[in-house]
């Protein structure tokens, strides 16, 4: 991703996380589509650098069926490996360390659900198991509530980067704490990436706006009624979003300014 500044020169403006650079600040997820075709061709559309996959639930180990590496070249795009589907920290570690075990993959994200029906943070093992990791080597993008308190409990457990929710896992229902974002922006200096509940564009330029690094998308873009148009949506979104952010806003008063000179007129 390019940011235009001063004297209309470009300057490239790349996510880091754990000392990598990635030139888009879309993350895309790999599960809820119809088929993995139609997965890659999603992904290669929003331009992401990174996608998520569900070790626990996304093929990549039996040769006797699709194989999500035919579809995304992972030579070419980062794969995330992340820990859906687990309600403890066992299971969690276990499934992370299986991931190393098949693809030596250290970046991760973490995400343990506290039940089945919300599918919130279960945060006292989202911490336990970052400290573990941490001390395994491992590179921890951590998915979390939006408490700002925990975040920063997080951070000093040695995360690699924060990753509060939106609103729950899939239910698109946008940003529904911007105070809270922006207090965790305040206070972090780790990567902060939106994750779950976005449903929609506008709802990623809201969260680069707040000043987030970043956003993760899966089912608003995997269950849009026209997928590959929403993953060029939420490409633009981000790269516009981002740039409204480093542009700086201007600041909000209650009273009307004149857009026109108001001397030396006729």
């Amino acid at each position: 991703m390019f940011i235009l500044l001063e004297a209309g020169k470009l300057t490239r403006d790349n996510l880091v996380i754990a000392n990598k650079k990635f030139s888009s600040r879309l993350i895309v997820g790999t599960g809820k589509y119809k088929n993995m075709s139609e997965c890659a061709k999603a992904i290669k559309l929003s331009g992401a650098d990174i996608v998520t996959v569900a070790v626990r639930r996304v093929n990549i180990t039996d040769k006797k069926k699709p194989l999500l590496m035919d579809y995304i070249d992972p030579k070419k795009i980062t794969y995330l490996p992340n820990t859906a589907g687990c309600f403890n920290s066992k299971d969690a570690l276990r499934t992370l360390r299986l991931a190393r075990e098949i693809g030596g993959w250290k970046l991760v994200k973490l995400e343990v659900l506290g039940d089945k029906k919300n599918l919130f943070p279960e945060m006292i093992e989202t911490l336990k198991s970052t400290e573990i990791l941490t001390k395994e080597g491992f590179k921890v993008m951590v998915y979390c509530n939006d408490d700002p308190l925990m975040a920063k409990r997080l951070e000093n457990s040695g995360a690699s980067a924060i990753m509060p929710l939106a609103a729950p896992i899939g239910s698109g229902l946008g940003i529904l704490n911007k105070v809270n974002i922006k207090i965790i922006r305040s206070q972090t200096k780790l990567p902060l990436i939106i994750d779950a509940g976005l449903g929609q564009a506008s709802d990623a330029v809201m969260a680069m706006e707040l000043g987030c690094d970043g956003v993760l998308v899966n089912t608003a873009i995997a269950k849009a009624k026209k997928p590959f148009d929403m993953a060029l949506a939420f490409k633009h979104a981000v790269i516009s979003g981002r740039k409204s952010f480093i542009s700086g806003r201007i600041e909000k008063i209650l009273m009307g300014s004149p857009s026109s000179p108001t001397e030396g007129i006729i």
